[in-house]
């Protein structure tokens, strides 16, 4: 398995993989293999098939389940060059949900509740400048351009490059917490080895500051960047600014938020208000 792995490794970054989608195929495919006892390379499409039962009955999302179909795929079409194995898969489909959005007196209270300031100045950055947590732990101190008051997002989804938005404010908070901390370069926020902060370790602290304040909503780290792209819209920004910020390819990613503007709904007219009164 560990030269599986490392062969596999090479062929992600020879795909030019992001690390972090990098990291969730080999994380996969160790759970595959787990669940199996036995290395991927002598199992084959009865096996795989057992896998894929396994993970739909696990209740997962379809992102995720997406993500561990994709590592199959990848592993034996790329790695082993055996493709008839996963050729039976199909690509699970979204249902139309709404996008989950908490108010801003929400995001507030769920901030104020991130007990370390670690944690609480890296979900303030993430709702600030609506980013993904994935980009967000892989925030260098240089990508802070603070005579020019934008963020560098290096380490984007899909490798795309882009500038956001630093806030006075969140410039403020960022210094104070550079002083306090002193992160070791280059990274603004670590963990206790000096490398990024993991995901899961920053997932985990919001999960009890919301559980710590009862909301009413399933809150995970995308729903910051939700709230963000909402708030932005109710306050009339340009709908085509906030694909920009967000990195949306499409507008049409983009245009879902005007379907939970609260803000926008609100003060849309009735057609009833236009009829003559009566009586």
């Amino acid at each position: 398995m560990t030269k599986l792995r490392a062969q596999m490794m090479q062929d992600l970054e020879l795909g030019g993989y992001a690390e972090t989608t990098r990291a969730h195929y080999l994380r996969s495919i160790a759970q595959f293999a787990k669940f199996h006892g036995r290395s991927p390379a002598e199992l084959h499409q009865p096996e795989v098939r057992r896998w894929v039962q396994h993970l739909m009955g696990q209740g997962l999302g379809t992102q995720r389940l997406r993500q561990h179909f994709a590592a199959l795929r990848f592993l034996y079409s790329k790695t082993l060059a055996r493709p008839a194995e996963t050729a039976f898969l199909s690509w699970p489909q979204d249902t139309d949900k709404l996008p989950v959005v908490l108010s801003e007196e929400q995001v507030h209270r769920l901030l104020d509740a991130l007990e370390k300031p670690r944690f609480r100045v890296f979900f303030t950055t993430m709702y600030a400048a609506g980013l993904r947590i994935s980009e967000t732990c892989r925030i260098q101190t240089g990508d802070i351009d603070a005579a020019r008051g934008v963020i560098h997002v290096r380490k984007a989804k899909g490798g795309k490059e882009r500038l956001v938005m630093l806030s006075p404010r969140l410039l403020v908070i960022l210094r104070a917490y550079w002083k306090l901390t002193r992160p070791p370069a280059p990274w603004l926020f670590t963990g206790r080895t000096g490398r990024p902060i993991a995901a899961e370790v920053a997932r985990n602290a919001l999960a009890r500051a919301a559980a710590a304040i009862k909301l009413d909503k399933k809150v995970t780290p995308h729903v910051l960047r939700h709230s963000f792209a909402t708030h932005l819209l109710e306050a009339g920004t340009d709908l085509r600014v906030i694909q920009v910020l967000l990195g949306h390819g499409s507008i049409r990613v983009t245009t879902r938020y005007t379907r939970v503007s609260a803000g926008m709904i609100a003060k849309t007219k009735s057609p009833l208000e236009r009829l003559p009164k009566t009586g």
